[in-house]
This record gives structure tokens, sequence and C-alpha cells, in this order.
């Protein structure tokens, strides 16, 4: 009796059980919406126009602030099954203005490793922070070859601006190089310097050209700068050594005259101390009087 009843039985279909992925791209095609519209056309630099209706940003204003398709930045949004970019989630993560936790979340959710530079460095030793602190009035800072800023002493902070005011994702020379004002206006020889650290730059990706964190670097300079598009379209390089005297112009110091020693901590290419020796009396007095300017409290 129960196996004619079983048999009667109309069959159930079977509800499919959503893959890793899946349950991935749909929290990530969530997560992104809550950002979007979190963020105001007015914090974004962006004007609000009549007859708004979406909270926050819309998809196309995303997709135009971080530089990407408007059919690709929705199919993200609708969880499609598409491959994404550490660069171009880089992008997004900008343009949605999100803090390092939120930044963390999104590529957790998209199963990308984050190419943004680690700021607290392990390889930076106390013993080296030391030497940093001791090699004042003489400015000198620890890059690693992508030439992210992991360490530096108060006169390198205040060579070029105030370093220390800057959000730690801008720390980095080639960004400050190319895109920050201040920090343009103090090269006495500017053409000619950029020129150096385009070519440098260059020479030094050539050991990284696949990795995600120097793709990421590369597409942010293309495009926040026209200068540096065009020096990077004439694949000059140059070694870390190259170009030894720099020229800068302080509001405060005036002119300085400095050479530049760059000497590798480790391995090549990994971390490298750079210090800035004066070139004349003249340059050693004025690092005095830098090294004294808003010298934090003891």
């Amino acid at each position: 009796m129960s196996t004619m009843l079983q048999e009667k039985s109309p069959s159930r279909a079977a509800v499919p059980v959503p893959s890793a992925g899946e349950l991935r791209r749909g929290e990530l095609a969530a997560f992104l919406r809550s950002r979007r519209e979190r963020v105001s056309p007015e914090q974004a630099g962006l004007p609000r126009g009549p007859r708004r209706r979406t909270p926050g940003l819309r998809r196309e204003e995303v997709a135009h602030l971080a530089a990407v398709g408007v059919t690709w930045y929705t199919w993200l949004e609708q969880a499609r099954d598409i491959k994404v970019s550490a660069q171009v989630l880089d992008a997004v993560a900008r343009a949605l203005m999100l803090d390092g936790g939120e930044r963390s979340h999104l590529f957790a959710l998209a199963d990308t490793v984050d190419p943004m530079p680690d700021t607290h460095c392990s390889s930076v030793s106390p013993d080296l922070r030391m030497m940093l602190k001791g090699l004042e009035p003489f400015p000198a800072v620890v890059q690693n070859a992508r030439y992210d800023i992991l360490a530096y002493n108060h006169a390198y902070a205040q060579l070029m601006c105030d370093l220390d005011a800057l959000p730690r994702e801008e720390h980095n020379c080639m960004w400050l190089t190319f895109t920050n004002a201040d920090i343009r206006a103090t090269f006495v020889d500017r053409e000619e310097t950029n020129r150096a650290m385009a070519a440098k730059f260059r020479a030094s990706m050539a050991e990284h050209i696949a990795e995600p964190a120097w793709k990421c670097l590369l597409k942010r300079l293309l495009d926040a700068s026209p200068e540096f598009r065009a020096l990077w379209a004439r694949h000059e390089v140059a070694p870390p050594t190259a170009y030894r005297t720099r020229r800068f112009w302080h509001p405060e110091a005036g002119l300085l005259r400095l050479n530049h020693t760059s000497l590798w901590t480790g391995p090549h290419p990994g971390a490298r101390l750079l210090t800035f020796t004066p070139a004349d009396e003249e340059t050693r007095a004025g690092l005095e009087l830098l090294n004294a300017l808003n010298r934090p409290s003891a």
C-alpha cells in the first residue's frame, strides 16, 4: 500500500544549490549596490542634476568615475560570472570611496588579491627606523622597487610637502611626482626629473610586469596624468641610481641642491634606503632650517 502511494505521489523538482562562486558574486553585487547608494553626486564631484530619483550614484556614474564600461559594471552588480582584475577593482573602490575595511571586503568577495601596498611593512626594522632618525637633518626614505614609501624621517617629510598630512594610499613617489601639485612645484628641473622618474619606473617594472600591484599603479598613473602617458609612450629606461643630483625649491629653506644615494637594504630589488645629502654649504644650512620646521614635540 505504501509502495503504491509512493509511486503515485508527484516527484518534487530538485532545488539547485548555489555554488560558492554564485554566493560570493551575489554578495559582491549587493555590497556594491549598497556602497553606490551611499555616495552622493556632490561627494564624487558630480552635478546632482534635476529629477534624480536614484539614491546615491547611478551605475553609469560609478563606471565613469572608475573608467570602466557601463555594461561591465552593470554585469558586476547583476552577479554575472565575469572576470574582475585587481586594477579595475582598485578603481571601483576609489570611485565608491571605500575605507580600508570595505576595500578588503570587496577584494575578498571578488576572490582577488588586493594590490594596495602594505603600509605597515615588516621589512622596515626598528634598527632601520633608528637609522632614518639618526640621519637628520639629511632627508632619508625607505622605498621598495615600486616606489612605495615605507618609512621616512622628519626631514624627508618636510622636503617637498607635509607628507604626514597625506593619505597613506598616496605615499608613492611615482604618484606624488605626477599628481601632487605641491611636490611638483618644488622641482627646479621638473621636466628632467619627471622624465627620469618615468624611465626608472619602466626599468623597475620589467621584472614585475604581470604583478597586479604594479599593473594597478601603472593604470592609475596613465589615467591621472597626461604627462606620464606621454613619457611612458617613449619607452625610455634608466637605473635607480641615475640622475644623482636634484634641485628643490622650498618656500622657507630656499634652493636646495641635493645628492642622493640609494642603498639596498636586502636582496635586490627589495627595499632601498635613499638619502639626500647637501651639495654645498648653503644647502646644508637650508636643511638645518628645514629640519626645524614643524618639528614634532618629543
